[in-house]
């Protein structure tokens, strides 16, 4: 990878673990999403606009067809990401969904496309799931059995996370062949994925006006945020693509896990932040081995 790609990654993960941090401090459910993809296509307008005013009106059914793609798998990916959020710890979900994604994609290759796993690949998938033990409370899981409260939040962190990472896995594959394939620019990918949200979320939202308009005095700060730092990461990310393999580029920005995991410990009061730290750099060590399966 080269040292340009590798900044751009380093950039992304540390503005994706501050997003996800704003998010979960706030507990923000699908009004926040709603709110923050307003707030993105007011924000990241000029530079769409830019970007696009030539290109978009040659885009093709396939071009399209990859948009509106990656609008729903980006809304399903927030929506399981946030509830995540409000059921369980940060220090759970984020790095099980981030670290879940090229762990699936490398057993669907090998279960369905009939690839082999090679050493390192073998590695790298039992240390995410050792990762994932360790965050989900390690040892510690067999003297706290009893507590019934506790287990059941780090196990809805785990579903939910498992889910989110599926979404990632799909969003990346697809993104990535857009970017770097169709040739889509990563800014106008991301725009337009955020645009078309909106309509897609706010018949749902006009139900309760009342309650939406409460939703936004109480979130509009918090959207701002994720509207300025989620789209700068992703499209940090998307250009890292176009510029370095897919394969060296989406294990390299799961560096945000151990962001996040430290973040989640000392500004959230998470417990075990120690453990989940450890944890976390396991299923990051392990996702560079997947990419050399």
């Amino acid at each position: 990878m080269s040292t340009l790609a590798l900044l751009l990654v380093l950039a992304a993960a540390l503005c994706h673990a501050l997003w996800n941090l704003v998010a979960k401090r706030q507990g923000g459910g699908s009004e926040l999403v709603l709110i923050s993809a307003i707030l993105v296509s007011v924000v990241w307008a000029p530079l769409a606009v830019w970007q696009g005013w030539d290109t978009l009106p040659t885009l093709g059914r396939v071009e399209w067809g990859a948009l509106v793609a990656s609008t729903v798998l980006h809304l399903v990916y927030f929506r399981c990401l946030l509830h995540g959020y409000q059921v369980s710890d940060l220090t759970v979900v984020y790095p099980v969904a981030r670290g879940s994604g090229p762990l699936l994609s490398t057993a669907g290759a090998v279960l369905v496309l009939g690839e082999r796993l090679s050493l390192a690949g073998g590695l790298g998938a039992l240390m995410v799931v050792g990762g994932v033990f360790l965050i989900a409370g390690g040892p510690a899981l067999w003297r706290q059995a009893h507590d019934a409260a506790r287990r059941e939040r780090t196990l809805r962190g785990l579903r939910w996370g498992a889910l989110t990472g599926v979404c990632i896995a799909g969003y990346t594959l697809l993104d990535g062949y857009s970017v770097k394939v169709l040739m889509i620019s990563p800014i106008v990918l991301d725009y337009v994925a955020n645009v078309l949200r909106v309509p897609m979320m706010l018949p749902v939202a006009l139900r309760d006006p009342a309650a939406f308009k409460a939703a936004w005095r109480r979130l509009w700060k918090a959207g701002l945020a994720i509207a300025v730092l989620s789209p700068a990461s992703y499209v940090m990310v998307l250009y890292a693509m176009r510029i370095a393999p897919l394969s060296h580029v989406a294990p390299a920005r799961e560096l945000s896990m151990l962001f996040a995991a430290l973040a989640g410990g000392s500004l959230l009061g998470e417990g075990d932040r120690l453990l989940r730290l450890l944890g976390a750099a396991c299923i990051a060590l392990g996702v560079m081995g997947l990419a050399l399966a």
